[in-house]
């Protein structure tokens, strides 16, 4: 499973290569391998090497540390979604479990930034779910009424306030909610590289082959080296799949985005100098979009059910086609040639909008499937399945495994015909929101 993705991350960009990259070249044994160095991996590995001082940790990745879909979304620390079918009165409670993890995810990334003294740009600036259409008000009110009723401050906004704010009268209603936070991705990821412990050892461009257990040992292939280790964790998230770990749990989407370069101090007066602001949308395929500190716009509003591992330049430069048409549409003043960098990433996601996290054996882990909440999430199921094991328990493994559980997918191809049809009437409905 070779990793191919590009190198043109708006995020990464902004941030000095890093050096002494090492990879695996010799045969080696650990007490823990974890398999992954995104948020989950990387936390992981942080929290063993602080309560297993004198085990050898080693964690890998296929590709450069951080810089998979950990750098490459749009930097929301979330503490509510709105998407998540809370109709009935069990899913009402399904969803109190969900925020009650958000909530959590949120604790352990601040308690990490505070204790390093992390600079990701953190900005508690809240967030806005918006629609270009007036007729979903009606759903933005539901919300808020749930919103209201679990004592989540939030406010609806029309379009002049929206206007005021944002600096785009594109949005006609909106529901402002206070607890949302704002982040540069690729800082908090580069930060956590930094934080690993002495008795952890990170390889990268190193990939997993194949892997089974043996005598109560697991024997991993990894490029052309073997490794023997007594505890092997799973952390990679969208690849889970791949490597043969919770089939049919869970499944990857691929999205792009973009970001312009810096708005002159001409061109940020033309909108109205807005404050830093992250728009959701209301309709699940509609633009994700950006304001950033340093004036930069981005936006996300392709999604394709596509292999992991693989988006070429090609399918980048078909997505910036409808990146440019989503910023003309919101800021008409703005050149057509202002965006600077384009990308992919993927999402994980399961059936039923729940999580991975669990012991599979007495010696296998997994954790993973945030559903696009995977800053605080992730980091939080890195910490706690590092606690797990280490065969430890805690209060916030009790929050965990009392959500409900992923479902169980149907097979190919009608996995992936399920998934594209869904895909389809989404963007339908979607369209106007791109």
């Amino acid at each position: 499973m070779k990793i191919v993705n590009d190198s043109n991350c708006g995020w990464l960009k902004q941030l000095p290569k890093r050096k002494n990259i090492n990879v695996i070249k010799e045969d080696l044994k650990c007490d823990y391998l974890i398999i992954g160095a995104g948020f989950t991996g990387l936390s992981a590995a942080r929290q063993l090497g602080e309560i297993q001082k004198n085990k050898k940790i080693i964690i890998i990745d296929a590709q450069l540390a951080g810089e998979g879909a950990s750098s490459r979304n749009s930097g929301y620390l979330v503490d509510t979604t709105l998407n998540d079918g809370f109709t009935s009165n069990k899913k009402h409670q399904d969803y109190l479990k969900k925020i009650k993890i958000y909530k959590q995810g949120i604790n352990s990334v601040k308690k990490f930034i505070n204790e390093y003294q992390v600079d990701c740009d953190w900005n508690e600036c809240g967030k806005y779910f918006a629609s270009s259409k007036i007729e979903d008000e009606i759903k933005v009110k539901e919300f808020s009424k749930l919103l209201s009723k679990i004592n989540y401050k939030n406010k609806i906004l029309y379009q002049n306030d929206l206007k005021k704010r944002l600096g785009t009268e594109f949005y006609k209603v909106a529901l402002y909610t206070y607890g949302g936070i704002l982040i540069n991705p690729a800082k908090l990821a580069r930060s956590m590289i930094s934080a690993l412990p002495q008795n952890v050892n990170i390889y990268e461009n190193s990939t997993l082959i194949k892997w089974s257990k043996q005598n109560k040992k697991i024997h991993a292939r990894i490029n052309k080296h073997n490794l023997i280790t007594d505890k092997i964790i799973f952390c990679s998230n969208g690849f889970l799949n791949l490597l043969g770990v919770k089939k049919r749990y869970s499944f990857p989407l691929t999205l792009t985005a973009s970001m312009t370069r810096q708005l002159t101090e001409k061109e940020f007066e033309s909108i109205g100098q807005p404050k830093e602001w992250g728009i959701l949308p209301v309709r699940p395929m509609g633009a994700t979009v950006r304001m950033t500190k340093d004036r930069r716009i981005l936006i996300r509003n392709t999604v394709e059910n596509k292999k992991p591992n693989f988006m070429d330049n090609n399918d980048l430069t078909k997505n910036l086609k409808y990146h440019k048409i989503g910023l003309k549409k919101r800021f008409s003043s703005l050149p057509e040639d202002i965006i600077e960098n384009t990308w992919s990433g993927v999402v994980c996601r399961s059936g039923n909008g729940s999580q991975i996290f669990e012991k599979l054996d007495e010696n296998i882990y997994v954790a993973g499937c945030y559903n696009g909440s995977g800053i605080g999430v992730g980091t939080l199921f890195g910490e706690q399945i590092a606690l797990m094991a280490s065969n430890q328990q805690s209060d916030i493994i009790q929050v965990i495994e009392d959500r409900k559980k992923p479902n169980w997918l149907p097979p190919q191809p009608f996995l992936n015909i399920g998934i594209n049809s869904r895909l389809f009437y989404e963007r339908l409905k979607a369209n106007s929101e791109i």
